[in-house]
């Protein structure tokens, strides 16, 4: 295979301290160790801390470029698509000042950056693989519920359409969003693949981080953001309706680790409910691992109006081999916790529905183990990157 230059174009890349954790970094290191020469391109703003980077890695192989963002406050807001349209542009007029990459690797959304992209790949006839890691302007729908409001983000689909369209090869992190794409697109064919997450990692931070849990309590552990789009409340209710005890007469206890801005809601929420819950705030993703390993069972509390697919967090629930309380109506997930056996779906906000799956996980040991076995074959088969990534690297260079 000859050696090629990949530009990638990622916008909302990690936090760059030398660890390749997010789907790009790997994905980068991984393409540098086949011999190709690649850099990463992302913002100067973090969109996790909401600031603007202060330190950037020298550590890993690959080069990095930072393009100046205004930078937002919030994640739905007008403020932030002014800030996404801007970088766009200062990506256009990084792109033609550099030398000519043989292929670009380019994050959707953000959006502008991708209709610049799409027209330099064109006009320099450059092979442009999309990644597509969330559907804009579909996602907004539940965070805003004014269907006035609604109409003004129409423009985003028309952006969205331009870029599925103009793609040599999509790539995207579900199938559900791969057919999305495929819709509009000149090719009708392309990859899903699910972000997931480093298997040998995982197991390394299983093994250093696990923590002591009283065997007359029964842990339910959540991982993630605490915001509109996770129905934490009804978790706490499921809680509520046992009274915090099993029929067995195990202590329930709610293990939240994360943060967003409905945290302290919820934290009060499950306070009035008298509901056990620690709230860990966001920890360092090792010491995250160890502690949800340490629970006897993982949920995933997806609103209904989300339109979210197989998110990062049911990648990390299947590497730990604990069985899943699902609420997500997503088809796509609905059918892989079937599939694979890992776990309970749940009516969507249906707090008594999730309260018979915690008594049933709590009350049926032998159960919960067969159970968590079918959640390690699905982490393996479907979520470690060291295996199913290379799927990607082999599409990128058949290209």
């Amino acid at each position: 295979m000859n050696s090629m230059i990949i530009l990638i174009i990622a916008h909302f890349a990690e936090r760059l301290t030398g660890e390749n954790d997010g789907r790009f970094e790997y994905l980068a290191d991984m393409l540098v160790k086949r011999g190709h020469d690649v850099t990463l391109l992302t913002s100067d703003f973090d969109h996790f801390t909401k600031k603007h980077r202060q330190y950037v890695s020298d550590k890993y192989s690959y080069k990095i470029q930072l393009i100046h963002e205004f930078g937002y406050d919030t994640n739905v807001s007008f403020k932030r698509l002014y800030s996404h349209w801007r970088w766009g542009k200062e990506v256009g007029k990084y792109l033609e000042q550099i030398k000519k990459p043989d292929l670009i690797y380019l994050a959707v959304p953000s959006l502008t950056v991708g209709v610049k992209t799409s027209v330099y790949c064109k006009k320099n006839n450059v092979k442009l693989v999309i990644d597509v890691q969330d559907l804009w302007p579909e996602a907004f729908c539940l965070a805003i519920k004014n269907r006035l409001l609604q109409k003004l983000f129409l423009p985003l689909e028309w952006y969205a359409n331009k870029i599925y369209c103009a793609a040599d090869y999509t790539i995207a992190v579900s199938k559900t969003y791969l057919d999305r794409a495929l819709k509009v697109s000149k090719n009708d064919y392309g990859l899903s693949v699910f972000l997931g997450n480093d298997g040998e990692r995982f197991e390394n931070a299983r093994n250093a981080h696990k923590v002591n849990k009283p065997d007359d309590e029964f842990w339910i552990a959540y991982i993630g953001t605490l915001g509109v789009s996770y129905d934490i409340p009804c978790v706490i209710d499921a809680i509520a309706l046992l009274h915090g005890k099993t029929t067995n007469k195990l202590s329930i206890r709610f293990v939240v680790m994360g943060n967003g801005p409905l945290r302290q809601s919820f934290e009060d929420y499950a306070h009035d409910k008298c509901v056990n819950c620690d709230f860990t705030g966001a920890l360092p993703y090792d010491e995250m691992v160890g502690r949800m390993c340490s629970c006897d069972a993982v949920v995933n509390p997806i609103k209904k109006e989300s339109a979210a697919s197989i998110i990062n967090k049911v990648g990390d629930y299947a590497l730990s081999g604990l069985p899943v309380i699902n609420t997500q109506v997503s088809p796509e997930y609905r059918q892989l916790v079937d599939a694979y056996q890992c776990g309970i779906n749940c009516c969507v906000g249906n707090a008594q529905d999730v309260a018979e799956a915690i008594n049933h996980l709590a009350c049926s040991p032998e159960q919960s183990h067969f159970i968590g076995k079918g959640s390690s074959q699905l982490g393996k088969e479907r979520f470690d990157r060291r295996y199913t990534y290379l799927e990607i690297v082999d599409a990128i260079e058949k290209l």
